[in-house]
């Protein structure tokens, strides 16, 4: 099944009214779209579902609608699916887009460089 264009437009609305301080990308995976915050998964759609990037994994599954990501059969931190009814009013997903961003930061902080010329301009930027 392809993904929910509706929830799709929602969501790009959504993150533009957040106004983010970031390159935003769209991207087609899984089946269904991805957006990229500064080259991180932020948010995506999968069927009628948001996929969201999270900085405490464990957190965001207490709240309703809301269960791992398990795409291949093994839950990835960082990422949560929700469901419809977790996002139905734009304050709910309004929230989803800021931890959405607030996950994408965090997973900034703790990528490793992929190679030596990697860490030395990740050194670099720091400077």
């Amino acid at each position: 099944m392809p993904y929910d264009q509706g929830v799709a437009a929602r969501l790009r609305a959504a993150v533009m009214r957040a106004r983010p301080q970031a390159l935003i990308d769209e991207r087609k995976m899984f089946g269904g779209i991805a957006l990229l915050f500064d080259g991180s998964i932020a948010w995506g759609v999968l069927k009628s579902e948001l996929v969201i990037r999270v900085p405490d994994t464990a957190a965001a599954l207490q709240r309703p609608h809301t269960r791992p990501f398990d795409f291949t059969g093994r839950p990835s931190r960082g990422l949560v699916y929700v469901a419809p009814p977790g996002f139905a009013d734009e304050g709910e997903l309004d929230g989803w887009i800021a931890l959405g961003i607030a996950g994408a930061q965090a997973a900034a902080k703790t990528k490793r460089p992929a190679s030596r010329a990697g860490a030395a301009k990740a050194r670099a930027r720091a400077r």
